[in-house]
């Protein structure tokens, strides 16, 4: 054994250590002493960490969504014969305005002033003959529905879990702190929009939860167990990116629409504010844009939740129906033959794929159906599945008290999905690819 070994020179233990070896030298006292204390502060600190991750001042609680319907951000700047005189015509001018915002038909002062609900107060300066303000105006629903139209049926989406992601100085935040996006997408009004957005708060938990860094996730599982906790059907993720061209200067911002687990592109729009005290502002008006998009991406069939994100709800594509369903017919044919239950001659021609008959084409056609409760909804469901020929049922859009949009698979072309449904009691209304359904 080399006995220069630096492993040589070292002292032995012993397995039972003496009192004497568990003493503390009295020179190392006075630095355990110093020690002591900070190393307490330490265990503290790191206590208090894990309560500072779901702590603190984060998380905004949503407004809540009425039927009626609001518009926001008019600026009005009149003169009157006085003060109030000209808060009067302020605030009739910010009803004009709303009115022909929501696009409403040429009406008189007296019947707009029928329909307002109310008027709110966004800032305002109130001079002896002046009014310079911001204001709102909130229309009831119910006194404007026929002059609009019946816009007020318009089917809405279905529950869509709303993750705003702001992206400013090299970082992407979303419900990690407080936001001025997140702010304004939770104190917006959205009950006239089509879209059922659903607003987390953000606080406690939901802010490791729902981070930025969930959005780039692809696993259905994890995504399915977020949006069973928030009870929604897909996820929409409006996207805002702010770049500061210097201290106090002008703000530009870059807007995107995406939605579903794969972070799908619907639309995208650039604002610009002249200095940051205007950026709130800003984001209003980008709301009410992404909106926009949203809208018409549901008018379109284009924003519909994702089947693979409910499994149970999952529909096949015709082709892949008719390619399993050719495969059981074969496996059939071939069990079949081997019992000595059928011809041989009648077997071979269902194994090479040629049928006596031929079979109906697999189509995919839309149907509105009017559900005013939730009994009809169901019945609907039900009706819709009993019919002959129909392959399989898909809710795209739930509307109870409205129209809901349900996609069907039917084995044949839409005049006969028509004639089926009319023998089974049903008004049917036809219309390109698609049909309108009532009792």
């Amino acid at each position: 054994m080399d006995f220069h070994s630096p492993f040589a020179k070292r002292t032995a233990i012993s397995p039972m250590p003496s009192q004497a070896a568990l003493s503390i030298a009295p020179s190392h006292r006075p630095l355990l002493a110093l020690a002591a204390p900070v190393l307490l502060a330490l265990g503290v600190v790191a206590g208090g960490s894990l309560l500072a991750q779901v702590g603190g001042d984060r998380g905004i609680m949503p407004v809540a969504s009425s039927t009626d319907i609001e518009v926001r951000g008019i600026e009005v700047n009149v003169t009157g014969d006085n003060a109030d005189d000209a808060r009067r015509k302020g605030y009739e001018e910010a009803q004009r305005k709303a009115w022909e915002r929501i696009g409403g038909p040429a009406i008189s002062d007296s019947q707009l002033q029928g329909m307002v609900g109310a008027i709110l107060i966004e800032r305002e300066q109130i001079g002896p003959r002046r009014y310079v303000a911001r204001l709102g105006v909130i229309f009831d629903r119910s006194r404007v529905g026929g002059a609009l139209g019946g816009a007020g049926g318009a089917a809405r989406s279905a529950p869509m879990l709303t993750l705003p992601v702001l992206l400013s100085g090299g970082t992407g935040t979303m419900f990690e702190t407080r936001t001025a996006w997140q702010r304004v997408w939770a104190e917006t009004q959205f009950g006239a929009s089509t879209i059922d957005y659903v607003r987390p708060e953000g606080a406690g938990g939901e802010s490791l939860l729902l981070t930025y860094g969930q959005t780039g996730r692809r696993s259905r599982n994890w995504w399915n167990t977020i949006l069973d906790q928030f009870g929604a059907a897909d996820v929409l993720v409006p996207i805002a990116r702010l770049e500061y061209e210097y201290p106090g200067g002008p703000v530009r911002g870059h807007f995107t629409a995406r939605y579903g687990p794969d972070n799908r592109w619907l639309g995208e729009f650039d604002l610009r504010a002249d200095s940051p005290a205007q950026v709130p502002a800003m984001l209003e008006q980008a709301v009410t844009r992404m909106d926009g998009i949203f809208r018409r991406a549901l008018a379109q069939g284009v924003l519909r939740p994702d089947p693979s994100l409910a499994l149970e709800n999952f529909e096949l594509t015709p082709e892949l129906r008719a390619l399993l369903e050719e495969g059981m017919a074969a496996e059939a044919a071939e069990r079949a033959l081997a019992a000595g239950e059928v011809p041989a001659l009648a077997a071979e021609a269902v194994l090479d794929g040629a049928p006596a008959t031929p079979a109906a084409a697999i189509t995919t056609i839309t149907v509105q159906a009017a559900t005013p409760d939730p009994r009809s909804f169901d019945s609907t469901l039900g009706a819709l599945h009993g019919v002959g020929g129909v392959r399989g049922v898909a809710v795209t859009s739930t509307a109870i008290g409205g129209t809901s949009v349900i996609q069907v698979t039917y084995a044949g072309d839409i005049a006969t999905l028509a004639a089926a449904l009319r023998a089974a009691g049903w008004r049917v209304t036809e219309g390109g690819n698609a049909l309108a359904i009532a009792r």
